[in-house]
Parts: C-alpha cells; sequence; structure tokens
C-alpha cells in the first residue's frame, strides 16, 4: 500500500498491476447505454432518461432502494429516446422525447400530454421556474404552460434561435433560455434580449445554464465556461485551466466546488477560484480533472438536455454520460495530500545536453552558457503514479521574470536571447488536487556576457569615448577659435586696407591738392607776370594729371573685380607701357595666351604693382635704357613677374648705394609682407633684371603676415 492509498501487486509473469480505490459507482442496469437526462423526484427517487433506439427499448428508468424500474412503449413512451425527464413540484412526471414530443406520467404510464399537439416533437429540456410555470425547450422554440394550455415561442417573438436546450431563471425575474446556434437570450417582461460573442458570450451554442445563490449566472457552451454577473462577463477555457472546451452540464456540490461535465471528462473547480479570476485576484483554474481511471464508464458525459447531472438530498452527485450513470459522495473524496517530488532532469544549450540526472550522478548547483549561445532549454518531471498525466507545473526565471510561468503538463521549459547575467531557475509541481510542492527544484544558470559586455572592454570604451568627447570639444573649441581668429584677421586686414587707402589719399591726393592750392596763390600773386602765370599754370595741369592717375590707382586697388590675376597683370602693363611710351622706351610683354582666372588678394594687387610700378619708374630715370620686356611666369602656388631692360646696369653704380635706397628697401619691404620676395641683378645680355615672386594661395600670405 503506498502512500495514495493504491495496492501494487506483483504478480508471476503478469507483471505488476495497482488496485486503486475507485471515487465513482456506475448505476447497475445503466452500464453501457447513453444516459441523458435524471431528475429526484419527492420521494427520493431517482427518474432517468435513456437514449435508446428501438422498437422494444425502454427510455425511461426510474431507480430506488437500489431497484431500478423501466419505461418503454409497453408503458406509453411512444418514442425511447427521451432526453429530458423532469419531476415537477405538483409531483407529476414529464418525459421530452426526441421525435414524439412531450408525455407525462399518470397512473403507472406515459401518455401524451394533454395540449401536447402544440408543443413540436424535439423537447430537449423542461424546466420550472420560482413560480411554479412550466417551460419547455424544444428544436421549434421556447414553449409555456399557461393553465394547461401550451404557448410557443420562437424567432417571430424575438427568439434568436429556435433551438432551445437550456432554461434558468434568477430572483430578479429574468428567464434565460440558451440556444443552439443563437447565443443567450433573456425573456423579461414578455420581450426578449439576445447575447452573442461579440457581447462577451463564450460561444454561439448553449448547452447548459446554472445560477446560484449570489445571483452569478453560469453558462456552459461549446467554446468554454461563462460568467455573467452585474453586466460582466468571464470566459474560461482551457487556457485557464479547463480539460476541455466543450461544456455539457454543471452542477454546484454544496461544498464550494462547481463540477462541470464535458466531452473530456468531469471537472471539479472551486468556485472561489472562477470567483478571484472573474476580479483579476488570480490567473489560472485549479481544476480536478476525473477519467476513466477514476471509475467513469465513459470520459464523454453527456449534453443538449436539462435537466442533467442532478444532487439528490443525500448529496450525492449523479452525472449522465454516454456508457452510463455514475455518482459519487463529494464528502466522501480523499484528497491526495502528498506533494509530488519534482526534479530537474537536464539542460540543453543550443541541443547540447550539459548534464543528466542519471544513476548517482549529481546535478551541478550552476550551469555557464557562453555568451555566444542563445537557445536554452531546461527539462524538468516529477514522480505521480496515482496521476501521472494529470501533474500540472509552474517555473520562473529569477531575474529575468517576477511572475509564474503555468505550464500545465509540459516539462520544458525554453528560453532564447537571454541577456548576460545570474539567474535562478525554479520549478514547482503539484498533484491531481491541486497540492503544490512549494519547494520544487532550482538550478542557477550564469550567461557569460561578450566581450564587448565585459568590465574591461566596457572600461576601455568609457575611456575611449571619454577622450572622444574631448577631443570632439577640442575641436570644435578650436574651430570656433580658429573661426574667431579668422575674422580678427579680416577686420585687421580691413582695418589695414582702410588705414593704406587713407594713408594714399593723404599722400597723393593730399600733397597734390596742396601743390595746387599753392601753385594757385603763386598765380593769383604774379598776375601781371604773364610769363610766370604760363609756368604755374603748365605745373597745375601736370599736377592735376598726376592727381587723377593716383586717384585712378587707387580706386582700381579698391575695386574687387580686379582682384585676378588677370585683372593685375593687364593693369601693369598698362601702366608700363603708357609710362613707357612717353619716355619713348620700346616694351615687350611675354605672358601665356589665356590667364586663369586666379582669385588674388588686395594687398597682393596693391604691393605687386606698386613695387612694378617702382621698377619701371626706376628703369626710366637711371638705366637709361632702350627697350624693356616684361615677362610673366605661372607656378602652382605662385606667379613670377620679371622686368629685364638694356640699360647701363647695375655695374655703373655703387651697389651699396643702390641697396641703401628707399624704393629698393620699400619694394623689398612689399614683397616680404605679402610672402613673396623681391631680387634684383644683371640680366643675361646686358641692363638689370627685377623678379618680383608672389604667392597665390591665401594660406602663403597669412603666414607671411603672421611672421612679420
Amino acid at each position: 500500500m503506498d502512500r495514495d492509498g493504491s495496492l501494487w501487486v506483483g504478480t508471476d509473469r503478469g507483471g505488476l498491476n495497482r488496485v486503486k480505490r475507485q471515487a465513482f459507482e456506475v448505476l447497475d442496469g445503466s452500464r453501457g447505454l447513453t444516459v441523458q437526462s435524471l431528475c429526484e423526484d419527492a420521494q427520493g427517487g431517482l427518474w432517468i432518461g435513456f437514449n435508446i433506439f428501438g422498437i422494444q427499448a425502454e427510455g425511461v428508468g426510474y431507480w430506488k432502494d437500489n431497484v431500478l424500474q423501466r419505461f418503454g412503449p409497453r408503458q406509453g413512451l411512444i418514442n425511447a429516446s427521451v432526453w429530458a425527464v423532469f419531476a415537477d413540484r405538483s409531483q407529476q412526471v414529464w418525459a421530452g422525447t426526441r421525435g414524439a414530443g412531450l408525455h407525462q406520467f399518470q397512473k403507472g404510464k406515459f401518455q401524451r400530454a394533454a395540449g401536447a399537439e402544440k408543443i413540436p416533437q424535439v423537447v430537449l429540456a423542461v424546466h420550472e421556474d420560482r413560480s411554479g410555470r412550466l417551460w419547455l425547450g424544444t428544436q421549434g422554440g421556447l414553449v409555456r404552460r399557461d393553465e394547461k394550455v401550451w404557448k410557443v415561442f420562437t424567432t417571430d417573438e424575438g427568439l434568436s434561435s429556435d433551438e432551445v436546450q437550456a432554461i434558468a431563471d434568477d430572483s430578479e425575474g429574468n428567464l434565460w433560455i440558451g440556444t443552439l446556434g443563437g447565443g443567450l437570450n433573456r425573456l423579461r417582461d414578455g420581450k426578449f434580449t439576445s447575447y452573442h460573442v461579440p457581447d462577451g458570450l463564450p460561444g454561439e451554442d448553449v448547452y447548459s445554464l446554472y445560477v446560484d445563490n449570489e445571483g452569478v449566472l453560469w453558462t456552459g457552451t461549446g467554446a468554454g465556461l461563462g460568467r455573467w454577473h452585474k453586466g460582466k462577463w468571464t470566459h474560461y477555457t482551457t487556457r485557464e485551466g479547463l480539460i476541455s472546451n466543450s461544456i455539457a452540464y454543471l452542477l454546484e456540490d454544496g461544498q464550494g466546488y462547481l463540477w462541470i461535465g464535458s466531452n473530456a471528462g468531469l471537472m471539479r473547480v472551486p468556485k472561489k477560484a472562477l470567483n478571484d479570476f472573474a476580479r483579476g485576484v488570480t490567473t489560472f483554474i485549479p481544476c480536478r480533472a476525473y477519467l476513466k481511471s477514476d471509475g467513469l464508464p465513459s470520459n464523454e458525459c453527456t449534453r443538449g438536455s436539462q435537466p442533467g447531472a442532478c444532487r439528490t438530498r443525500d448529496g450525492r452527485l449523479w452525472f449522465p454520460t454516454v456508457k452510463g450513470l455514475v455518482s459519487v459522495d463529494p464528502a466522501r473524496l480523499s484528497l491526495n495530500t502528498n506533494p509530488p517530488p519534482v526534479m530537474i532532469e537536464s539542460v540543453f544549450i543550443e541541443g547540447q545536453a550539459q548534464n543528466t540526472n542519471r544513476l548517482r550522478a549529481t546535478w551541478p548547483q550552476a550551469v555557464t552558457m557562453p555568451a555566444s549561445k542563445e537557445r536554452l532549454e531546461i527539462h524538468y518531471t516529477t514522480l505521480n503514479l496515482a496521476a501521472a498525466d494529470r501533474a500540472r507545473f509552474r517555473y520562473r526565471l529569477e531575474g529575468h521574470e517576477t511572475a509564474w510561468t503555468e505550464a500545465e503538463n509540459t516539462r520544458v521549459a525554453r528560453y532564447s536571447k537571454l541577456p548576460p547575467g545570474h539567474y535562478r531557475f525554479q520549478v514547482s509541481a503539484c498533484n491531481e488536487d491541486g497540492v503544490w510542492n512549494e519547494a520544487g527544484s532550482t538550478v542557477a544558470l550564469i550567461v557569460e556576457p561578450p566581450f564587448w559586455r565585459t568590465w574591461w572592454f566596457l572600461g576601455a570604451a568609457a575611456v575611449c569615448s571619454l577622450g572622444a568627447i574631448i577631443g570632439v570639444v577640442h575641436y570644435l573649441s578650436t574651430q570656433k577659435l580658429h573661426r574667431q581668429l579668422e575674422r580678427l584677421r579680416q577686420q585687421e586686414a580691413l582695418e589695414k586696407e582702410r588705414a593704406r587707402i587713407a594713408r594714399d589719399i593723404h599722400d597723393q591726393l593730399g600733397a597734390s591738392l596742396t601743390q595746387v592750392a599753392l601753385l594757385g596763390e603763386l598765380v593769383e600773386s604774379d598776375k601781371n607776370s604773364p610769363d610766370d602765370v604760363e609756368v604755374h599754370a603748365r605745373q597745375i595741369s601736370q599736377t592735376a594729371r598726376d592727381t587723377s592717375r593716383s586717384l585712378d590707382e587707387i580706386v582700381w586697388t579698391v575695386n574687387p573685380s580686379n582682384d585676378t590675376l588677370d585683372g593685375l597683370v593687364t593693369y601693369i602693363c598698362k601702366h608700363a607701357q603708357e609710362y613707357l611710351a612717353v619716355a619713348g622706351v620700346r616694351y615687350r610683354l611675354e605672358a601665356p595666351d589665356h590667364l586663369p582666372s586666379t582669385p588674388i588678394p588686395p594687398e597682393v594687387r596693391h604691393n605687386v604693382f606698386l613695387a612694378s610700378k617702382e621698377t619701371v619708374t626706376n628703369v626710366v630715370r637711371h638705366a637709361r635704357a632702350s627697350s624693356v620686356w616684361i615677362r610673366l611666369r605661372l607656378e602652382p602656388a605662385r606667379f613670377i613677374l620679371e622686368i629685364e631692360d638694356d640699360g647701363c646696369g647695375l655695374a655703373n653704380m655703387d651697389e651699396k648705394r643702390a641697396q641703401s635706397r628707399n624704393g629698393l628697401r620699400n619694394m623689398r619691404k612689399r614683397m616680404k609682407d605679402i610672402g613673396g620676395s623681391f631680387t634684383m641683378g644683371p640680366a643675361p645680355n646686358g641692363g638689370t633684371l627685377v623678379r618680383l615672386v608672389a604667392p597665390l594661395r591665401k594660406d602663403k600670405i597669412d603666414s607671411a603676415a603672421q611672421a612679420g
């Protein structure tokens, strides 16, 4: 004898046998028959409706004092396929058949009920409401008995379907009607109201209805159990713990349990758990299933009839099945109070077993999962010989989950792509009566991080990131300072250019205008001397022309449209041509056919022009030359301007004196200021060669300015 109350018997060549006390008893005489309906009468007898086909079949049974009496055609029952048998409060017994209408039991025999010709031939349900009024559910509508007159309600009166299989009424005066394919109907004050799946009803096929003492309406449908209370629907299916969604009948045992018949067996569910689920307190329903192994003749309970299951005065429960009528005393049901042992069998990482609980093998305290692996499977099991297939499991991975995962009878937990860290897997199991092994079984799990999530890599990455941020900040700050410095340089250059223009205007135009004013005063003072006036007038005219030429040079220097290499060379050649032509010196230009439109800064134009102008002036004044050659050569980063004459050359003058002249010093300084150079030496064929080298790139000019 084991602790569950089962007796284990070993036989010679017959294997091992288990002898278990059966919780359910099958009524003698009903085994193998389809029991469709049953009801207790006032004398404690049990009326039974059988779904039997045949001429001599007996469709109604009456069981009392352990004696089963049968009624068939000889006792007036025309059709033996009885789907509803009912004993009302006035001791009248009614039998609804599937094909011969409604029969009434009188004087030991069944006969057609008075006025039954108005009743459809298929009667599926019989119900007596709280006021004593009799209602029938048929395939042709809902039928009500009023003083021996039968009134039929169909879809013409507002019923959603004419096939009625279940009827119930509540304390508020509502009559609830369950139909096949038409959902649930409520009749109140002569008006029908229908409820369907979009309203919250589990399914459109309603097989059973039950109103409990709290006013809760329970509905058994082909898609699960429904609960209606205060305008709110709650739906229970196999996802919530039931063993089947096809609900046949409903019965309360008076001990806090709701018994549910289905096509997969009997279910016993605590009503408190159902109500807690409806209030959102729990997420799973503990359901105790009873099957053939517990004494049922079949796992399939009959449906589509009313009344179905029955609770007799002695507290015993009776359940119709397709292979007999069974009964059980809920007060004598012994619960399995032994928590089942649970163990972890194996752990698989990417399909590879990490360890197996073989004989004498100890399970490791922790399993390490490499960073490159993603799939994890943990297999577990329990030992419950009394009901191995009804064990339930729940598990959770601490550090990854907070709530338990209800796994039903599934014995493997799967995870994928777990974040790196330390976890603890817990699994517990319960037996068929909901007794949990709270201790369960555990295993630690370590998921290694990839190298880019290790502490040393994160530290290095943090240092690099910090360095990058500092570098970016430094770069942006430097660029900002460079922009500010560039603006300051541009402003300084603008101020220098303004100062230069002011200086040129003051030095050239101011002096010339002063000279003109003085000559004008001399003309006025020598007005009586015509010769002196003529001389002064010529001087005024020459001064005006020089002033106009100087002004033209100043305007050319300032005009930004002339900031090109082509403009600079053109202006230099124009000035040299005009100046040399007056002096009677031949002039020749050697330059590329097409000068690029290279931008030239104003300071380069100004200084190169003044240096070339000074060179041409020196040729006319000191070289005694007859010819001058001006050559232009271009290089990628600079241009070279050479001015060569055929004059007396440097040998006929004191070189130190020549080097100390202000004009030469000024030319050398001008070219140095713009990053260029000035050289003067003897020409290859005699005379003098002056070479002016100026940069084309602005950075060279800025570097020269900074060096200066």
